[in-house]
């Protein structure tokens, strides 16, 4: 079920897949969907986890050895906004996951730790509530631009720029080091990175897909 929706989603987006259709690629009946999940958004919690739960390790394994953790994060940031810029069902993956109530509190919790470790220099005395909190702001502000598509008034490093110097504002970086850092991010080519990501994506799932049929 989960292999089928994948193959949809990324053919035909989130809000045009259903359940139905869901079920019928996966070479079940309608009513099959729910025995597996309550609801589509349900599904999707399960692909947001795994989305999300690696980012920052790629992140840091793009940059080697102990890289300074803004550039960890800003680099993180900026490879989603690259996937969803060159992937329209991506994108409207990413800005749903961001959206929805399951899924939104899932990417609060699961990163307010890293973002704690990241910033806490930044924001003095800060608990690891009050980094959940700056989270559901930071979140708001990376699915804001997200949405917004790329022209020829508003390119991708104007986006890059604006974005990151929002998040870090809100987590007190200087400006000086805001500057360094977005320097050394604008640098970096992270399109081709973006996009072998994305072709990762459509291969495994298309893999997990046949290696089911094949099974069934």
């Amino acid at each position: 079920m989960i292999y089928a929706a994948v193959k949809l989603f990324l053919e035909n987006g989130y809000e045009k897949t259903t359940t139905a259709s869901i079920a019928k690629a996966a070479g079940m009946s309608p009513s099959s969907f729910f025995a597996a999940f309550d609801n589509k958004e349900a599904l999707l919690l399960t692909l947001v986890k795994t989305m999300f739960v690696s980012q920052f390790d790629k992140a840091e394994k793009l940059l080697g050895e102990t890289p300074d953790p803004l550039l960890v994060y800003g680099v993180e940031v900026s490879i989603q906004m690259y996937i969803a810029e060159l992937s329209e069902p991506l994108r409207e993956l990413y800005v749903v996951g961001y959206s929805l109530p399951t899924t939104s509190e899932y990417i609060y919790m699961s990163t307010a730790q890293k973002i704690q470790h990241i910033f806490s220099q930044y924001v003095g005395e800060a608990e690891l509530k009050d980094f959940y909190e700056m989270d559901i702001a930071s979140a708001g502000i990376t699915r804001g631009f997200m949405a917004k598509k790329c022209d020829l008034y508003f390119t991708m490093e104007d986006k890059l720029r604006r974005l990151l110097k929002c998040c870090f504002t809100l987590y007190n970086v200087p400006e000086a080091k805001q500057e360094e850092v977005i320097g050394q991010i604008l640098k970096i080519d992270l399109k081709p990175i973006a996009q072998k990501m994305i072709e990762d994506t459509v291969r495994k799932a298309e893999e997990g897909f046949e290696a089911v049929l094949a099974e069934k």
